[in-house]
């Protein structure tokens, strides 16, 4: 199988979990600069020209979340699974979607992706938006890790992976964590893990 990423948000929580999973997958980076992911023969495998895809014997699979779980059910991990705790992962999934990295990922946006690209200065009125929506679902996400280690129970599950999938980056896209304290200890859990840590195969760019 062949993991096609590229060093931004969606990609790392794919490769996170593989690397923790121990999934049997060649990493192939993909030059977003370079255009690579318009080209038609990625274009055949994502025709939405987004990363990360997941090519294996039976065809390809795109959307992050649903990379993660077929990699969980692929290499036994049980961190989609398939007992009354699943309905509480898709919760989750669905809620941070929606929510928590839909609005984080809009900062991340605008303080590291837009200066990289050389696309100006940091929105005001999109980052005022989107902090403050930050912080309405942060409060949500901090109240229930107070009672909980991870986001379904005790144990990791792909829900964690992808609900923290902006906090490396807290500082320099300026998420607003100061007042919640269980989030931080949360991610500090995450950090223990050295996928998460390094996510990316080491021959790879650093992390934008």
């Amino acid at each position: 199988m062949k993991l096609f990423y590229a060093e931004t948000l969606n990609p790392r929580k794919a490769c996170a979990a593989a690397r923790y999973m121990k999934a049997p997958v060649e990493f192939v980076r993909v030059d977003l600069a370079q255009g690579e992911h318009l080209r038609p023969d990625f274009l055949a495998l994502n025709p939405n020209g987004k990363v990360p895809v997941l090519q294996h014997a039976s065809g390809t699979l795109w959307e992050s979340n649903a990379i993660m779980c077929h990699l969980s059910d692929l290499t036994g991990a049980d961190l989609w699974p398939h007992d009354a705790r699943q309905i509480e992962v898709l919760r989750w999934l669905s809620w941070d979607m929606a929510h928590f990295t839909r609005h984080g990922g809009t900062l991340y946006f605008e303080y590291l992706i837009k200066p990289a690209l050389g696309l100006g200065a940091p929105d005001a009125a999109a980052v005022k938006s989107a902090t403050t929506f930050f912080e309405t679902s942060a409060q949500v996400l901090d109240a229930h890790l107070r009672t909980h280690s991870f986001l379904v129970g005790e144990t990791l599950s792909v829900a964690d992976f992808a609900v923290a999938v902006t906090l490396p980056y807290a500082e320099r896209a300026q998420l607003p964590l100061q007042e919640f304290p269980a989030i931080r200890r949360w991610h500090e859990r995450m950090n223990e893990l050295a996928a998460w840590r390094e996510p990316f195969p080491v021959s790879a760019l650093a992390p934008a």
